[in-house]
């Protein structure tokens, strides 16, 4: 039977034009190879043959068969020896599938082995179109099906030794085995082996479907994944795999364990545990040193916010206030000194305060200690209980309630705020009122709103401890304290130009 066959094979080949094409251009059996060209040289009879250079002093000596390549001409077409002809139309007959060696079909010879180059031995001729009949898998050789002769050995696919033939299709049967080289299937061969596989024992036939008798792993949600996405659970067994219990926690965190209480034993015994091992009084020492050097820091300041000049109606005065404090975080020790006077005059008005300040909140110091106040009409000596602090929005308040030695009680508050126009140049916006219960005749003082001022000062920070400014300050009395100035021939409202320096250490 074997013999008939070899005997009507060329009779078949010559019998039908499309398999005599499809194979046109390949190799002769007993050249599986085509040995390469030398540099410079095609194929006779290629588009760039230049049969006139052969002999010519720089053209490249070729052997039989070939003639020198046309000059200015590219590197060689890997597609060159191939009947390209019939590209792009459809076979009369179903074509083979590509990447097989059809060399042998029908013979006794054992299947040549393909070139290196993906596409050297490959019919060309219906390529891009659709064969007419189902194709058959990619990656097997089909020259000897239904023979007893060894498959011949194809380039590594990766996908290799996988059933494709119905991928992007619901299979109308059972899935054949994944793993195997279905190609001699039925023939009574035996399977070739095949590369190693990353894909192989998984059966890809239904690849791009979503079969709806296929169920997803358990406790996962797969319907927002995307195709082709890698999936970190593929070919685990999640059925059996149970969510943790979503039991409520400080965290409120769904699914999070259970968290214990801690032991009683936890909470008992010392607030130290070194005073387990040490002297409890020698561990007592160690920590408030500890807390001296590194949590009870001291610390010295002084702040002279205004040293200046006045000019107003012709006369000249000046003026200070000035601050500062010493101690820690919590306790301090303050000390406050304003006034002013007219040059040539001596001081008009004076007075120091030397206060104990507690802080009770951050940025806000309670303060309480004594005044004494220097005036020509008499001297007194006050009682000081105040506030101050760093309120919202970076506004400096500095509040007090004073009660003389004479039984006198009067207020004063002040604010002000640095608005910072660049890094240099601040303008200081600032306010006080004073306040008093009664009349006090003896120091032009009336009840009630005192008197108020209103001021701005624009200062240039050479540095930051040092900044000299300029500035206007206006002052307005009310009430009986005007007419206390007025009859003593003083104005109740003056508007003064100031020049000073502002400077801290």
């Amino acid at each position: 039977m074997n013999r008939l066959l070899i005997a009507l094979a060329p009779l078949v080949l010559a019998a039908n034009p499309a398999t005599a094409q499809s194979h046109a251009g390949h190799a002769p059996v007993i050249q599986p190879q085509v040995a390469p060209l030398p540099p410079g040289c095609v194929r006779r009879g290629a588009v760039d043959a230049d049969a006139s250079r052969t002999g010519t002093r720089d053209a490249p000596v070729c052997p039989t068969g070939a003639v020198p390549r046309r000059l200015g001409t590219s590197a060689a077409d890997p597609h060159a020896g191939h009947e390209m002809s019939t590209m792009g139309q459809m076979p009369s007959s179903p074509a083979m599938p590509a990447g097989h060696d059809m060399s042998t079909m029908g013979m006794s010879q054992a299947p040549a082995t393909t070139p290196a180059d993906p596409h050297a031995g490959h019919d060309m001729s219906t390529m891009g179109e659709m064969p007419s009949s189902p194709a058959m898998p990619a990656g097997n050789d089909m020259s000897t099906m239904g023979m007893s002769q060894t498959p011949a050995t194809t380039p590594a696919d990766p996908h290799a030794g996988h059933d494709m033939s119905t991928m992007d299709q619901m299979p109308s049967g059972p899935a054949m085995p994944a793993g195997h080289d279905m190609s001699a299937m039925a023939t009574g061969q035996t399977p070739v082996t095949v590369p190693a596989d990353p894909h192989a024992g998984h059966d890809m036939s239904t690849m791009g479907q979503t079969s709806p008798a296929q169920a997803m792993p358990a406790g996962h949600d797969m319907s927002g994944m995307a195709m082709g996405q890698a999936d970190p659970h593929a070919g685990h067994d999640m059925g059996g795999m149970a969510m943790p219990p979503n039991v409520p926690t400080s965290a409120d965190n769904p699914g999070r364990p259970p968290e214990a209480q801690p032991p009683a034993s936890a909470r008992s015994g010392p607030t130290h545990a070194a005073d387990l091992l040490f002297d409890p009084a020698e561990m007592a020492a160690a920590r408030e040193q500890l807390r001296v050097e590194n949590g009870d820091i001291r610390t010295t300041a002084i702040i002279i916010d205004q040293l200046e000049a006045t000019f107003t109606d012709g006369e000249e005065g000046y003026g200070w206030d000035a601050q500062g404090w010493s101690g820690g975080d919590i306790n301090r020790f303050w000390w406050k000194s304003e006034g002013e006077g007219a040059f040539g005059d001596g001081v008009e008005e004076a007075e120091l305060q030397a206060l104990y300040s507690r802080a009770v909140r951050p940025f806000w110091d309670v303060q309480a200690g004594l005044r004494q106040t220097y005036r020509p009409e008499g001297d007194r000596t006050d009682l000081v209980v105040g506030v101050q602090g760093l309120a919202p929005h970076w506004f400096e308040v500095n509040a007090a309630a004073f009660l003389s030695n004479k039984g006198e009680l009067s207020a004063r508050g002040e604010a002000e705020y640095d608005q910072r126009i660049t890094n240099r140049w601040i303008l200081q916006p600032r306010a006080e009122i004073i306040l008093s219960a009664e009349d006090i005749p003896e120091l032009s003082i009336g009840s009630g709103l005192t008197s108020l001022q209103l001021g701005a000062r624009l200062r240039y920070e050479i540095r930051k401890e040092f900044a000299p400014y300029v500035g206007v300050e206006w002052t307005k009395s009310f009430g009986n304290t005007a007419d206390f100035l007025e009859a003593d021939g003083r104005s109740s409202q003056d508007t003064r130009l100031v020049v000073g320096i502002r400077s801290w250490f």
